[in-house]
């Protein structure tokens, strides 16, 4: 089952649950204060490998620059 992301309205609480594809969807309910929750898109990085190795952000990056692909050194991500 995959991971989807939603966010309080009320609280603007942001939480993942794992749900079927049939209810990802649905409003989830709220972990804090139990307000109905909308799905929201989720944010992702991708990387290519170079010839010699080393990865390269693709699109635009975004990130704090400290990341690699197993920790984030500068933001503790």
């Amino acid at each position: 089952m995959p991971i989807y992301e939603y966010k309080c309205p009320k609280c603007e609480k942001k939480f993942e649950l794992m749900r079927s594809f049939s209810q990802a969807n649905e409003p989830a309910v709220c972990e804090c204060c139990h307000h109905k929750a909308p799905r929201v898109l989720s944010r992702f990085a991708s990387f290519s490998t170079g010839s010699g190795g080393s990865s390269t952000p693709l699109g635009g990056g975004g990130g704090c620059g400290g990341c690699s692909s197993t920790n984030c050194g500068t933001c503790g991500g």
